[in-house]
């Protein structure tokens, strides 16, 4: 009778044990399951480090080695535009001249008098951003040699502002974009009447480069988001 009574009482404390683990168990079960997606912005203006201009000009006639003339000419006094100005050898490149023949076109419409169209291609490859811009609003002296330079005219052909120190800021910009997600966490804990637990999960996100506007291309906007999940506890 005494073993059953022994038996008993340690059966009975072995359920009562295994109820408060299960209880334990559930209870952190459910605080595991209740987490908070939030997101961090990091925004930064920046100013453009590189630039490539094509200086585009076409010319057009009826004699090729003429054409050819005058366009070795302009390109010369071009690159010597260029070159009075602080702009060196190593960031300038001619292209070769792209020739359309009308009459080698089987269906062309042109109606143009003229047989032959000469596009050359003189392209600016710098660090010196503000220099560049400089040169852009002072194509004018160009066009008292008589050369009409048609840099943005063509799609293909546009200016081109970049921003490479991405990686020199990109450390910087996750903190903050972290700390900007911790905060959201953290009101969002505390209107919940909860507090902020570990990081459940975390996503960088893709860092991306833009035009500030239209007209200011040498203006970037930086930005980056951040999702961060976080468990909530009582």
């Amino acid at each position: 009778m005494k073993h059953r009574i022994i038996e008993a009482i340690i059966l009975a404390l072995g359920l009562i044990l295994l109820g408060l683990s299960i209880k334990s168990g559930i209870k952190i079960f459910s605080q595991r399951d209740r987490v908070v997606n939030v997101k961090g912005l990091s925004e930064r203006e920046v100013q453009a480090d590189k630039v490539i201009w094509p200086l585009v000009f076409k010319e057009v006639g009826n004699d090729l080695p003429s054409l050819y003339d005058n366009l070795k000419l302009k390109n010369q006094a071009i690159v010597s535009f260029l070159k009075s100005n602080d702009i060196t050898d190593e960031e300038i490149s001619i292209s070769a001249p792209q020739v359309v023949d009308f009459q080698a076109e089987r269906y062309s419409s042109n109606t143009s008098p003229y047989r032959y169209n000469i596009t050359s291609v003189i392209t600016v490859s710098s660090d010196k951003v503000d220099l560049v811009r400089k040169l852009m609003s002072e194509q004018g002296e160009l066009l008292k040699q008589g050369i009409a330079v048609s840099g943005g005219a063509d799609y293909q052909y546009n200016v081109q502002f970049m921003f490479t120190k991405l990686n020199d800021i990109k450390p910087q910009m996750i903190e903050d974009a972290t700390k900007n997600a911790r905060e959201a966490a953290v009101k969002f804990a505390e209107d919940s009447n909860s507090k902020l637990g570990k990081i459940k999960s975390a996503n960088q996100g893709q860092f991306s480069i833009t035009d500030r506007d239209a007209n200011t291309p040498h203006i970037k906007n930086v930005r980056v988001v951040s999702t961060i999940e976080y468990y909530l506890k009582d």
